[in-house]
């Protein structure tokens, strides 16, 4: 009887893969001792929905009809996805300024351990603010309307796309090395979300506004969880690309960023210990 031996491939992605779910506990532990960042992450999506929801929905009407706060989850939905980008661009900068990505280098470790803990930690902290930002919805009057199928498909996405943006903030706070740099930059982040079809049609927007905000991943990924929830949604006069297919749009988008940016971050990860 002979005993099967790991594929080289398998033996490749077995190091990465086990050294960066150590570093994801590490980032999930770092959370539980900073109690107040998990507070404030919990309470930002509810400060959205009610703001957005109630305050600016009192203002807006959506063409053709529908509920506005139906019309507008899945733009937040989008939001919070974004918001990957700063956080971890935040911690990456901050773990690059103190010393511990040198000190993590200088161990054994995969070269892709440390990107692979932050996007995965990334990844498991996304969940409970959207789970939080699904039960707020669903206190306010949002619901899916198409099936499990069809929720669970529009889920998916959302965190496809997070996990794919998180790499992105993997990169960004490699190159940066300095957390207060990096805390500036977060407020450049607000007009890319802002800039699309998430809170208002992108319609009444001059042609080339609309352009940009069409061809937007925010307004991709709130379209595609607007088919697929079945919420009011304003085709345009013009529709992009992005907007006809939004779905197949995601899908293109999160893959593009993950060949590009997992090999970046890997690569500059690497060029900072020489």
């Amino acid at each position: 009887m002979t005993t099967a031996t790991p594929t080289p491939t398998a033996g490749r992605l077995r190091r990465p893969v086990g050294d960066g779910l150590v570093l994801v506990a590490r980032e999930v532990a770092r959370l539980k001792a900073e109690p107040g960042q998990i507070v404030a992450a919990l309470i930002f999506p509810v400060v959205m929905v009610v703001l957005f929801g109630y305050v600016f929905g009192s203002a807006i009407q959506v063409p053709g009809g529908g509920d506005y706060r139906e019309y507008l989850m899945p733009g937040l939905f989008a939001m919070v996805t974004f918001t990957a980008v700063q956080g971890v661009m935040t911690r990456t900068a901050a773990d690059a300024s103190q010393g511990v990505t040198d000190r993590i280098r200088s161990m054994p470790t995969a070269r892709l351990a440390v990107p692979f803990g932050q996007t995965g930690a990334d990844s498991l902290i996304g969940l409970p603010l959207l789970a939080i930002m699904v039960v707020t919805g669903l206190l306010v009057g949002w619901q899916p309307h198409r099936g499990a199928i069809s929720t669970a498909e529009a889920f998916l996405l959302i965190v496809l796309l997070r996990y794919a943006l998180g790499w992105v903030g993997v990169y960004l706070g490699l190159v940066v090395k300095d957390e207060q740099t990096a805390a500036q930059l977060v407020p450049l982040f607000l007009p890319v979300t802002m800039l699309s079809n998430a809170f208002v049609p992108t319609d009444g927007m001059p042609a080339w506004l609309r352009f940009v905000a069409d061809w937007n991943p925010v307004s991709a990924i709130t379209a595609a969880a607007r088919d697929l929830f079945g919420n009011p949604g304003v085709r345009s006069a013009h529709p992009a690309w992005p907007m006809e297919h939004p779905v197949a749009a995601v899908l293109i988008c999160s893959v593009a960023l993950l060949i590009v940016f997992v090999p970046l971050s890997a690569r500059t990860h690497a060029r900072r210990g020489r």
